[in-house]
């Protein structure tokens, strides 16, 4: 099997789930110009999905992208959900819905979204894999495979039971890489050993690694003072071999100029570039933050309607800059869904990729920055 699917593009993946925003919504003008600079410097992988801004990226993909370049001049990768599923049939209606929203006829890769134990034993039951199979016969995916947030036992075990997933997205940087939490090292290793491309999503950490506190920029700064500190994240992530994209969720244009001017020709990192990331690694082992990654979905089981990954922010924040009044301030205006007001139902934690104990760390976040 290939390792890159036939895909023959640059390294750099534009995820569409952070986009600019204007009044709430997604700024289509801004991320218009996003894609352009994206396509002019010869990148041409997009990543999205059904449950992204309620829907809003995939429209976004299809007013932004596939109403303006040929669909042959880029690859879209789509993901299926799982977790709101009550009945196999509704397998088809996501996939319709998505079909319909982003206008493209057909997904370069289709991903079963965000496989954990849970979620893969649903997957089983529904007949998600017979199903995008089907898929792929009819023409309307080209390829298949999944996300992954869990072990790498699991990990192995769907591999060793579905062979024919052809490619696997895993969360990897080298902050997580010997995190216990997320084993992103252990989890590469399985994907190379069943010989599957591998796309990497979270590669700056949800941009936790592009804000590092004053002494670790100074690291990366004093290494190469022409680099940016996001830049030593994705670097590392595509310098490991076997990965065909890495995705950046990027906000604004000053990321994409910054994202695309040093992957538009890649070149690996070197033997002292990686010795100046693994300082950098053992000065943030020792900032107990909260490892979030801010992509939401706990906020939307959440019946109390607490902005958790906010939350969580202002606390590592404060914890990496050692900046109270900044963090009071952010905190100061959370002004419905307050940290205080968790029931600690642990809905919230059914749907953590990350598997953070949710409530105990909200209280945490009380206890220092106040009710």
């Amino acid at each position: 099997m290939s390792n890159t699917l036939g895909y023959t593009g640059k390294k750099l993946g534009f995820g569409l789930m952070r986009l600019p925003k204007a009044n709430g919504k997604f700024d289509l003008e801004k991320t218009k110009a996003m894609v352009d600079l994206f396509m002019q410097r010869g990148f041409n992988y997009f990543d999205t999905a059904y449950v992204y801004g309620d829907g809003d990226s995939e429209r976004v993909a299809k007013a932004a992208l596939v109403d303006r370049y040929p669909r042959e001049s880029f690859w879209l990768v789509d993901k299926l959900p799982f977790w709101d599923a009550e009945r196999p049939e509704q397998l088809q209606e996501y996939f319709d819905e998505s079909l319909r929203r982003t206008g493209a006829g057909y997904f370069d890769i289709y991903l079963l979204h965000s496989l954990n134990r849970e979620l893969y034993e649903k997957a089983q039951r529904f007949g998600a894999w017979e199903f995008v199979k089907g898929l792929k016969e009819k023409g309307l995916i080209k390829h298949f495979g999944f996300s992954f947030h869990d072990t790498p036992e699991l990990l192995d075990q769907i591999l060793t039971e579905h062979p024919e997933a052809e490619v696997v997205q895993l969360q990897i940087n080298y902050a997580d890489w010997e995190n216990p939490a997320v084993q992103s090292k252990g989890c590469y290793e399985v994907a190379r050993k069943h010989g599957k491309p591998v796309l990497i999503m979270e590669p700056v950490k949800g941009s936790a690694l592009a804000t590092l506190n004053p002494e670790m920029r100074k690291v990366f700064q004093d290494a190469n003072p022409e680099a940016s500190v996001a830049s030593w994240a994705v670097r590392y992530a595509a310098s490991l071999e076997g990965v065909m994209v890495v995705l950046s969720g990027m906000s604004n244009l000053a990321q994409m100029e910054d994202n695309t001017s040093y992957m538009q020709h890649f070149s690996p990192l070197s033997e002292g570039e990686r010795a100046t990331i693994a300082k950098v690694v053992d000065m943030l082992k020792q900032v107990p933050v909260i490892p979030c990654t801010k992509c939401r979905y706990c906020v939307d089981a959440c019946p109390q309607g607490i902005d958790i990954p906010n939350a969580f922010e202002i606390y590592n924040e404060l914890l990496m800059f050692d900046d109270r009044p900044r963090a009071e301030r952010k905190y100061a205006r959370i002004e419905e869904g307050r940290p205080s007001s968790c029931i600690e139902c642990g809905s919230c934690m059914a749907h953590c990729p990350q598997h953070i104990e949710i409530p105990e760390e909200l209280k945490k976040v009380v206890a220092t920055l106040g009710e």
